[in-house]
């Protein structure tokens, strides 16, 4: 899958490992594997079918973005990065033709 970052900081923060240790501490390790993981799947299916990274779309005022799991309370928000957004004939999003996402944030949104 493609993956793109919402700032060129975000992007130099989880792509250095030696940066992603400094600004994430212990969860670094988790948000490497969650990029390997995005980046290693052929498109947004595949992902959701990861035990480990539950992958899950989000609502209310974060409707639209989706999420992986990191640990505890924090996760990896992305949204998708395709015009149109792919959906189903129900409306749902088609994530079997997901093939680009933008890295939002790594947050304890709860």
């Amino acid at each position: 899958m493609q993956i793109n970052y919402k700032t060129r900081k975000l992007e130099k923060n989880l792509t250095d490992p030696t940066k992603t240790l400094k600004e994430y501490g212990n969860r670094s390790k988790k948000i490497i594997q969650r990029l390997q993981e995005l980046e290693a799947s052929a498109n947004l299916s595949v992902l959701k079918t990861l035990p480990a990274a539950n992958c899950h779309q989000l609502s209310g005022d974060r409707a639209g973005e989706f999420a992986v799991d990191i640990s505890g309370n924090w996760r990896m928000t992305f949204e998708i990065n395709q015009e149109p957004v792919p959906t189903k004939d129900d409306g749902g999003i088609d994530t079997d033709n997901v093939t680009a996402v933008t890295i939002l944030d790594i947050t304890d949104y709860h």
